[in-house]
């Protein structure tokens, strides 16, 4: 039976440390410094802060300061020219664009860069649906990656058996969480050497990247490496 395969998208699908991450970070900083009326450097540690804790600044935007999150999703990920930073290797793209199974994308970002990205990318057409931010609500409550709750009502909303689901993820934290649910996993590394160096107390922080969680499944470092994996 063919895998359903859950693609997490910033860089796990293309390079996003190469510029898309600097343009969000400084979008989000914008953001916080004119919403809260803080200082730059006041602001930028509050972003930090807040994805540290939640996974996601907008979480604690929204719990701590009533940011709407449709408005802060709108405002940061309006990136002009966001097509010219994009960075993907053509072979993984084919690899994609020729993997067996159901594949949906699953991302903290917003559906609308999302979509984005994946058009830009010429991979719209790989993906039976796109699962983002907006649709990570529980009760009413925001819960992005790494949350269980979330997950799990994701997989029961699309009728997505966990045993037969394969996530695909740059951020162990996610991976971790998945296969609680019993979702096979597997860490993307291709682009983690750089995302490491730019957020040196980010998720990855103190785990090597030649060793192996016990929540890993398996390590690639090409997307062309899942159609080997079982």
């Amino acid at each position: 039976m063919k895998p359903i395969w859950l693609f997490d998208l910033d860089n796990t699908l293309h390079d996003a440390s190469h510029a898309v991450f600097g343009r969000l970070n400084g979008s989000m900083t914008d953001y916080i410094e004119q919403q809260l009326g803080l200082p730059r450097p006041e602001a930028d540690a509050l972003r930090l802060h807040y994805w540290r804790r939640y996974g996601a600044t907008l979480l604690g935007l929204e719990r701590h300061h009533g940011v709407r999150a449709a408005h802060f999703l709108a405002q940061t990920h309006t990136l002009p020219g966001l097509e010219a930073d994009l960075r993907m290797p053509p072979a993984d793209r084919e690899a994609l664009k020729r993997l067996p199974g159901r594949k949906f994308l699953l991302t903290n970002a917003p559906a609308e860069y999302a979509k984005r990205v994946l058009t830009a990318l010429d991979l719209a057409s790989c993906f039976e649906g796109i699962i983002a931010i907006e649709h990570m609500r529980v009760f009413g409550d925001l819960r992005p990656k790494p949350d269980v709750r979330s997950l799990r009502a994701i997989l029961a909303r699309h009728r997505l058996p966990a045993h037969r689901c394969v996530l695909v993820e740059d951020t162990v934290a996610n991976l971790k969480s998945a296969r609680r649910l019993g979702v096979r996993t597997v860490w993307m590394q291709h682009y983690l050497h750089s995302h490491r160096s730019r957020n040196p107390h980010g998720p990855e922080a103190g785990i090597s990247l030649h060793g192996r969680p016990p929540w890993v499944c398996a390590r690639i470092r090409s997307l062309r490496s899942l159609h080997a994996w079982p």
